[in-house]
Formats: structure tokens, sequence, C-alpha cells
């Protein structure tokens, strides 16, 4: 049985800042990943935002570590060569009636320490955007765009880089705790001609996305479930791409289910319409009943009137592993917290968005309780 410091389980962006984290710190650390590759799930399914953090309830978890995320990010990017654009974006109210949101959402912005937020007008948003029809616009001035699979893997090229080791296609099975350890049961390789093999480890830490709430069960936590929330995309490619600079959001949903079908002008010059957002039943359902691409069109014309269905075809998809159940209003936050029985287990449950800015964020907080476990 191999003997472990730290067992992360999950190879999304936030087991790999983690796994980064807390490998400066301390030997014998493992991170296993279920797929064939790290971040194939939530990780880099999704626009690639580095987001300012002006969504969030004041004091959130979200709100605090998306902030300090954004400045994290940007220095990790340009210092481990991961592309990136720090372009800003322009959240738009389609009308009169939208402009008392837009200024709520600039005073929670600044509550939650988001700096260079301005309220700019019809004019200015044209200047920026010709193509936009709005009347006013709040501009965020931090957000920008990286490339969410290679932060995924330049984390984890730290992590290996300082001594982890990072072991995909490995899917933990089962969670037994002792007083000191927990042993740690995992299926190794593809199903045909899988292993059976055991880690011994003095703090288990659960990054499992969509499946954090599967894998406290199997220590017979059950405080969270997660329902997966699709969002799906369109693509806009070819000289029509140029009807958008950089991002534009309108204003979010007001249920808090998502932050609306956005425009995001990508590192490869496309630009991407969506997420849209979507209960669905599975954690592996990014195809089934896909909307139709009339759908996105007729909403993107609110705020872009010259997209025409021609223009757009069928991009990716995501899920999101939301902890508010259908019907549910609000934002709910991240838990990050260590298991009320098993101490030595530290949970991450609910790490939808912002999880990709606030993901360094995150794995410093989390370095913190490891510390308590390991002290």
């Amino acid at each position: 049985m191999d003997q472990a410091n730290i067992l992360i389980i999950g190879g999304g962006v936030i087991g790999c800042a983690i796994a980064r984290a807390v490998s400066e710190r301390w030997q014998d650390v493992f991170l296993v990943e279920q797929f064939p590759k790290l971040g194939m799930a939530t990780s880099t399914r999704n626009s690639g935002v580095n987001h300012s953090g002006i969504y969030y309830p004041k004091n959130s978890l979200k709100a605090r570590f998306c902030v300090e995320g954004n400045r994290l990010t940007y220095e990790f990017c340009k210092k481990r060569n991961v592309p990136f654009r720090h372009c800003g974006k322009l959240v738009v109210a389609a009308d009169a009636h939208e402009v008392e949101e837009l200024a709520a959402l600039k005073k929670r912005g600044e509550d939650n320490g988001v700096e260079g937020l301005r309220l700019i007008d019809a004019d200015e948003i044209r200047k920026r955007e010709p193509h936009i029809k709005g009347v006013a616009a709040l501009d965020v001035p931090s957000t920008g765009i990286v490339s969410a699979e290679e932060l995924v893997h330049a984390y984890a090229r730290v992590a290996t880089n300082q001594g982890a080791s990072i072991v995909p296609r490995a899917r933990v099975i089962s969670l037994e705790p002792s007083a000191q350890t927990i042993c740690v049961g995992l299926r190794i390789g593809d199903e045909e001609d899988a292993q059976d093999e055991t880690i011994d480890a003095r703090c288990v830490i659960n990054a499992a996305g969509l499946y954090a709430d599967e894998v406290a069960a199997m220590l017979g936590n059950r405080s969270w479930k997660i329902y997966p929330v699709r969002g799906e995309y369109c693509e806009v490619r070819g000289p029509r791409s140029s009807l958008i600079n950089n991002l534009v959001y309108p204003l979010p949903h007001s249920d808090g289910l998502s932050l609306g079908v956005h425009f995001t002008k990508t590192l490869w010059g496309t630009f991407l319409l969506g997420p849209t957002a979507t209960y669905v039943e599975g954690k592996d359902n990014y195809e089934k009943n896909r909307l139709p691409i009339a759908d996105f069109a007729h909403s993107a014309k609110t705020l872009l009137p010259e997209i025409e269905e021609k223009d757009l075809q069928l991009g990716y998809s995501g899920l999101r592993p939301k902890l508010v159940p259908p019907g549910g209003k609000g934002i709910a936050d991240f838990v990050i917290t260590r298991d009320s029985n098993v101490p030595q287990v530290i949970h991450l449950v609910g790490m939808e968005s912002p999880g990709l800015t606030a993901a360094p964020g995150v794995a410093e907080h989390v370095a913190q309780l490891v510390a308590e476990v390991l002290a």
C-alpha cells in the first residue's frame, strides 16, 4: 500500500491548483483523476473568463476568492506563459428599465473590492462595441480571457515539477477512515484491464467537481446534492466574428441560475454565444436534446441585432455542479470545509463559476486547512 501525506480527488482546475499549492510545502502529494486527461469536465467546458467578482454576495467565498483569484490568475499566466487577454468587459442594459439594476451591480462589485468599475452611456458602448445595442453599460476593466485548458495543465505541470504525482484514469471506489489516515481505494486504468490499488493518506481533499457529493457520501456525509446544469454554446467564425471585439454580457438572471447568454471573443479570433442554463438528468449529459440554433439567434438579437441564425454553428456544452435545485433561487456559495466526522478530509462542493478564476485563491485557503490536518 502506498503512503501519502495528501491525496487530491479530482484533476480539474481546482484540484490542479491545490496540487500546485500544497506540493510547495509537502512531499508525497498525489492527485487522482477518473478521466484520461486533466480538466475534461467543467474546467474546460466554459467561456474561459477571468472574472472580476461583481456578481457575488458581499463576504461570500465566491466574492473573496474571485477578486483575489483574478489578480493571481493574471500573475500566474504571465509567469507560466499561459495564453490570456486582459480586455475588460461590458455588462449592457438593453433598455431604461435595466439601468437601475446595472447601478446595483456596480455597487455590489465595489462592495466586493472590484476596482475601476464605471457606468458608460450608449455612445461609449458604440465606441467599444460598434454593433452592440444598449442604453448603458457597466465597464468592468479587470475581466479577461484565459486558455482554460492550458491553465489547468500549467498548474499540473508546476505541481509535478515540485514532486506531486498525478494519476489519470484513477477512479475512487472506497474511502475508509481510521484514527489517523484514510485508506483510499482506487480503480486504475481502462475498465477491461483496470487494477485496484490503495493509498493510505493523512489528508484527503475532495475536489471532484460534479461528483463531489458522491465522494462525500462514501464517508457517510450526505450534506450536499449536486444538480447538473448544462450550458450550451454556439460559435461565430469567419468575417462575422468581427461583430464582437471583446466580452459583452447582459444582466445576470434574476434567479441566480446563470450570468446570462453572453458574447466572448475567443483567443483564436471567433466569438462564442452562451452559455445557456438547463437542469439535466445525468452528470455526463452533454448532448441529449441540444437547443436549436434559432434559440441562440433569437436571444442574441436583443443586444446584437445584426446577428442571423446562419452566422451561428453549434459549439460545445458544459455542466455546472449546482447546489441550488430546480426551481430554487439565489446564488449558492462555494462549500470549502473539513468533514464534520472525518476531519482528515477537506470537501470542496459546488465549485462552479467563478471556479476557474478563484482556483489559486481557493488553493491557498485549502493549503491552510491542510496545515491544520497535518499539524
